[in-house]
């Protein structure tokens, strides 16, 4: 399970719509949530007076998914480097060693042929760990071991398949689109480890981005208690069709407090289909590091919040980089679709085909414009972490520390609680930074002010302010007060950190 707290995703492991493929001729078995079916035991109007018949037509399709995994681990001798250190083990060396590891999640059957869809996480070893075995348990007990058909670590799905001498009950996908704030649902699931259970709620949110900054960060949030095991699981609407995967919890405990995620069935069911066929799952990449437009960007760019996303970074010889999207871009649109929480550029783009040439609008320094970029194919997720670089963080040279702390006439330390001085390719070269850079550097930061607590710290390099390059400290003190001539509230800097890329901060003025 991943647990959210603050904006921490929680797994629970212990769009079109689609109607997939049985394998089995037709009329050989109705789906558990046929339309015509779920009419009778489902009003029309309102709520149930009870969801008793629904979840007895559709809990048969539920299954409770557990693995048996190898897990590598380390050993040490406790008593090493005492005289006690040969008592225990005969003195021989402490390898690697193995143990064994159990996962709980739940799954849905989706074809009377047994393909079983559920979280790769559900499916996916500890660390080190390999799976040994998987096994799909019916809601009657019987077991089954399943094959691994495919998995998609990026929007988290998995595929298995099931076989048996009679098809098997089964549940079909259905249109999350049409799902609105309010809608009652039901999720079935095995929270805990204790075997079926229902649980009910309504719909939070629709299309709910936890900040995540991944490709799916996209999801249906309910108030429908889910659980440590209830990954995978289904989120069915009041027509018993599919709507959503149970995937994710908002938490500090662990446990469910109201507020789930689920993968909407409009990205699920395209994926599932294409692992289903034994597809490759292609997604479109533009190698830009982005940054949602909240409050305090919005207010440093004197633009609307809660419309674009903000670019940090660009790859080089990478498809953003190529098309000429700059550092410090507001994203408006993509390929004719407005970009904000409910549409992330990173969805956006995850779902257009590799090689596709796509209009990009976006604002530069205050104007508009519009570029074109062609599509890349985006890594896998593997690869994508490789790409992350961790630095540690250097002490400041003791050269530095004796420079003077403050210049100017003093409205950089009243307004952004911060006292600067030039960089001189002496301080550059100390600070790990080219001779060549220009800038200014952090000699003093007030804890109590908005640059304190978003991390400035001494030794950081502020190569602009409000997109003007700096060189002198009353080039700082003059876009501050431009600033708030203009009513702003904020100040855009970017900011050059030892081994670290430079990166947009927006500090708010005192």
């Amino acid at each position: 399970m991943r647990y959210a707290y603050g904006v921490t995703a929680a797994l629970l492991l212990g769009g079109a719509t689609l109607t997939l493929a049985t394998g089995f001729p037709a009329g050989a078995q109705v789906a558990q949530n046929d339309s015509q079916q779920m009419q009778t035991v489902v009003p029309r109007a309102g709520a149930p007076t009870s969801f008793a018949d629904l979840t007895q037509q559709l809990a048969p399709a539920v299954v409770n998914i557990s693995t048996r995994q190898r897990v590598r681990v380390t050993t040490t001798n406790p008593f090493a480097g005492t005289p006690f250190e040969d008592m225990f083990g005969g003195g021989q060396p402490q390898g690697p060693q193995t143990r064994e590891a159990q996962s709980l999640g739940s799954g849905f059957i989706i074809s009377a042929d047994g393909y079983v869809v559920t979280n790769n996480h559900v499916v996916t070893a500890e660390g080190q760990g390999e799976i040994e075995s998987i096994t799909v348990t019916m809601p009657d007990g019987t077991e089954h071991t399943a094959r691994l058909v495919g998995r998609d670590a990026a929007s988290d799905l998995a595929v298995l398949k099931i076989t048996a001498a009679k098809p098997f009950p089964f549940v079909r996908f259905g249109d999350s689109r049409s799902a609105r704030v309010g809608d009652w649902v039901i999720a079935i699931g095995n929270p805990f480890g204790l075997g079926g259970s229902v649980t009910s709620g309504i719909i939070s949110a629709v299309y709910r981005n936890t900040g995540s900054g991944s490709a799916y960060d996209r999801y249906l949030q309910t108030d429908a208690a889910i659980n440590r095991g209830n990954s995978g699981g289904p989120m069915f609407d009041m027509k018993g069709q599919v709507i959503g995967i149970n995937n994710a919890i908002y938490s500090p405990t662990g446990g469910s407090i109201g507020i789930g995620f689920a993968i909407p069935a409009e990205t699920a069911a395209p994926i599932v289909d294409r692992l289903m066929r034994g597809q490759s799952i292609e997604r479109g990449y533009l190698g830009i590091r982005i940054q949602p437009l909240n409050e305090d960007l919005a207010d440093s760019l004197g633009i609307p919040h809660r419309k674009g996303e903000f670019v940090q970074a660009t790859e080089p010889g990478k498809p953003a980089a190529l098309a000429g999207i700059l550092p410090g871009d507001v994203v408006l649109k993509v390929n004719g679709r407005d970009v904000g929480p409910d549409q992330t550029l990173s969805y956006i783009v995850a779902n257009i085909a590799p090689g596709s040439r796509i209009p990009i609008e976006l604002m530069r320094d205050g104007k508009r414009m519009t570029l074109t970029a062609t599509v890349g194919r985006r890594p896998s997720e593997e690869e994508l972490a490789q790409q992350t670089f961790d630095p540690s963080q250097a002490q400041t040279p003791d050269d530095f520390n004796r420079t003077p702390k403050k210049q100017g006439d003093g409205i950089t330390e009243k307004s952004l609680g911060l006292s600067v001085i030039p960089l001189t390719p002496q301080i550059a070269r100390q600070l790990g930074a080219s001779e060549s850079t220009q800038g200014l550097v952090v000699t003093v930061v007030d804890p109590s002010s908005d640059a304190g607590s978003k991390g400035l710290q001494r030794g950081d390099i502020i190569l602009s302010a409000n997109y003007r390059a700096l060189t002198t400290v009353a080039g700082l003190e003059e876009t501050i007060r431009a600033a708030q001539s203009s009513n702003r509230v904020a100040v855009l800097l970017r900011v050059q950190r030892r081994g670290q890329p430079a990166t947009y901060l927006p500090v708010r003025l005192r």
